[in-house]
């Protein structure tokens, strides 16, 4: 239904008269609570649902690294596919299948990273990301996802939004639709980009769908003006953009008196918030702030852009508040067609850019006592095969194709058992064995450790009920503390 004619249809007797009583306590309820109250009375659009339970983890930050790294290099040891690397990839394993950039039948790839147990927990993990090694202990690694997609832009919208296809609310806008923000100043759900191109899905993978526009992720960046288009134009001071604001807040809001149209709401929240946010962003995302051993232990610097000074960034984003940090880093798609897409030096060189900071936000949130409900989600959009791509079978080069049948996430923090290895894949890396975990788990269970029943955070859309999981998912019980 159009938003117009569902809300005239709200304003009749029959719903007054059902909904008055709860509707009213609600309000009451809300004002005692110090619930935000929006212009002409009205709540605000970017005021929380709230909780069905009592949270594990207040907060979210998402890595992810887009192009999706190859997990037989990285977590998933596999030293029977190194002791028969080379050999023709059994057919069994080829039959009925689909791959991006191989046909006929490839040869199996072992891996060259050298891996070795690390932390009390004795996992295995590769030397290409030896920072990690040191928050081994802190780290739940799931190595028996999978997914339905084998192309990286609707593998990415699935783990986002639940769908192959653009138009559905993104992760990011559910928690904060469900959630809210902690600082009325700065936007609920912010996304850091480095590498300089966007996430596969583009702003779809950070998209608000249909739901209200106000929970859309705001994209801010680490190098010039945080955010664009928040800066006073030359001639307009922040007086000046003060009243030309009120007088937008009156006409919009003759407007939702006489047409009702909720993302009429919407935008004056918008407004309101980037005028705040002209004094909060700048201050928050100045890294130059921060002592120097910290700037060391990230690996960061200020005005430059990298997923060193986005982790820094992400980390002083939620000790302010922010519910949801997204962070999408670019060039993992290790097909082996360039040098650095290569799983050799290409990919000791990638994970030298990603596994100090990433270590170092593990550290320092634990050291601000932020690591116990702040949840950390690490991974990509599916795996990478157990034999060489098609298109590099005679380079010296050696690459993966996609692969979305398993592959490995890491979460910690947040409700999670650290230290702890969750599923199995075969000795060759080419099937879950043990607690397989979909996409549509996963995000069950990110729901879960926020206190939402992912089966009753929903939003009614063109006649039903959408959730972030769809029709699917389990939350998956052994993850949790």
């Amino acid at each position: 239904m159009h938003p117009i004619y569902e809300y005239m249809q709200l304003k009749t007797r029959r719903y007054f008269l059902r909904d008055a009583a709860c509707g009213l306590g609600a309000l009451a309820l809300g004002t005692l609570a110090g619930t935000p109250i929006g212009q002409g009375g009205e709540p605000s659009s970017a005021a929380p649902l709230g909780p069905h339970f009592t949270p594990r983890a207040k907060r979210v930050i998402y890595l992810h690294m887009t192009g999706s790294p190859p997990n037989l290099d990285l977590f998933d040891y596999k030293p029977v596919l190194n002791d028969r690397h080379g050999e023709d990839c059994p057919s069994s394993f080829l039959a009925g299948r689909e791959f991006a950039f191989t046909s006929g039948v490839p040869t199996l790839l072992g891996s060259p990273q050298k891996f070795r147990r690390v932390g009390r927990c004795g996992t295995w993990m590769s030397e290409a990301i030896g920072h990690l090694h040191s928050v081994a202990d802190d780290m739940c690694r799931i190595h028996s996802m999978y997914s339905d997609q084998f192309n990286h832009a609707p593998a990415e919208l699935l783990i986002y939004t639940g769908s192959p296809r653009a138009g559905r609310p993104s992760m990011g806008s559910w928690v904060t639709y469900g959630l809210g923000s902690e600082n009325e100043d700065l936007p609920a759900f912010v996304v850091l980009i480095s590498s300089g191109v966007q996430p596969n899905g583009g702003k779809s993978s950070f998209g608000a769908g249909f739901l209200p526009s106000v929970y859309q992720g705001v994209q801010c960046r680490s190098k010039g003006d945080p955010v664009l288009f928040t800066s006073n134009p030359p001639g307009m001071d922040r007086h000046l953009r003060r009243a030309t604001l009120d007088a937008l807040n009156k006409l919009n809001q003759v407007q939702v008196e006489a047409m009702g149209h909720p993302e009429t709401q919407t935008r004056i929240a918008q407004f309101e918030l980037a005028f705040r946010m002209q004094t909060s962003v700048p201050e928050v995302m100045d890294i130059s702030q921060e002592p120097q051993s910290v700037l060391d232990a990230y690996g960061a610097e200020p005005g430059a852009s990298s997923l060193a000074n986005n982790c820094l960034l992400a980390r002083r984003l939620v000790e302010s508040g922010v519910r949801f940090v997204q962070l999408f880093d670019w060039g993992w798609d290790f097909h082996g067609t360039r040098p650095d897409s290569g799983i050799g030096d290409g990919l000791v060189k990638k994970c030298a850019t990603m596994d100090r900071p990433v270590a170092a936000l593990i550290e320092d949130l634990r050291a601000r006592g932020l690591l116990d409900d702040t949840l950390i989600v690490w991974g990509g959009e599916f795996g990478r095969t157990p034999f060489r791509e098609g298109r590099t079978a005679k380079s010296q080069i050696l690459g993966r194709d996609h692969y979305p049948d398993c592959f490995t996430m890491w979460m910690a923090g947040g409700g999670v058992k650290p230290g702890f290895d969750y599923g199995q894949t075969d000795e060759l890396g080419f099937q879950v064995t043990e607690q397989p975990v979909h996409v549509h788990d996963l995000q069950a269970t990110i729901l879960h450790l926020l206190g939402f029943d992912h089966t009753r955070l929903t939003f009614r859309f063109q006649g039903r009920d959408y959730r972030l999981t769809d029709v699917h998912g389990q939350v998956v019980h052994d993850l949790l503390a």
